[in-house]
């Protein structure tokens, strides 16, 4: 079911926003939740790039593989 937020707008990011959403043919609250659904998704998950770098860093994995294991283990403190 679809939720109603109110969201405040100073006036030139109004007028960008209604421009952009009109340039793509679509209303401007689609058009802002697709910037806000965009975002989160380049915060949560890495690209091939950053993937790649965390492969092929050798202390990085054996530290999260002894990390694994000490939760296996219920070792340590979690917060």
């Amino acid at each position: 079911m679809s939720k109603m937020v109110t969201l405040r707008l100073d006036e030139s990011l109004y007028r960008r926003f209604q421009a952009l959403a009109a340039r793509d043919n679509r209303p401007m609250s689609n058009f802002i939740e697709t910037a806000a659904l965009r975002f989160v998704e380049s915060e949560q998950f890495v690209d091939e790039f950053e993937m790649e770098e965390i492969r092929a860093n050798q202390d990085l994995n054996k530290s999260l593989k002894r990390a694994l294991q000490d939760v296996k283990g219920k070792r340590g403190r979690f917060a």
